[in-house]
């Protein structure tokens, strides 16, 4: 389905942020391209047509955080302070993480 041998870089999973300027960008970008199956990979594909590449945060934990289950540090809320998307939390641990913060 896709005719490179690698896909362009793209932000992964769950979150993003971005200033609505570059979203209505975006969104006409994509009018010029075939619908791709995997929506990550498809905004890739829109940021290199508009030549913007996406910045990583260590605020965005998309493959989730490694947590010890034990740990008094998962009751602490500067733990969880800098996060801004997280991955593969179950519901309760998502509202328990909430509460914290």
């Amino acid at each position: 389905l896709y005719n490179k041998n690698i896909y362009p870089p793209y932000a992964g999973g769950g979150g993003f942020i971005m200033d609505g300027a570059l979203a209505k960008r975006l969104h006409k970008a994509s009018e010029t391209l075939e619908l791709y199956p995997i929506d990550d990979v498809f905004l890739g594909m829109c940021l290199e047509v508009l030549r913007v590449s996406p910045v990583g945060h260590e605020g965005f934990k998309t493959f989730g955080i490694v947590k010890n289950k034990n740990s008094k540090m998962n009751k602490e809320p500067c733990f969880y302070r800098s996060m801004l998307v997280v991955h593969k939390l179950l519901p309760p641990e998502l509202l328990r993480m909430w509460d914290l913060v």
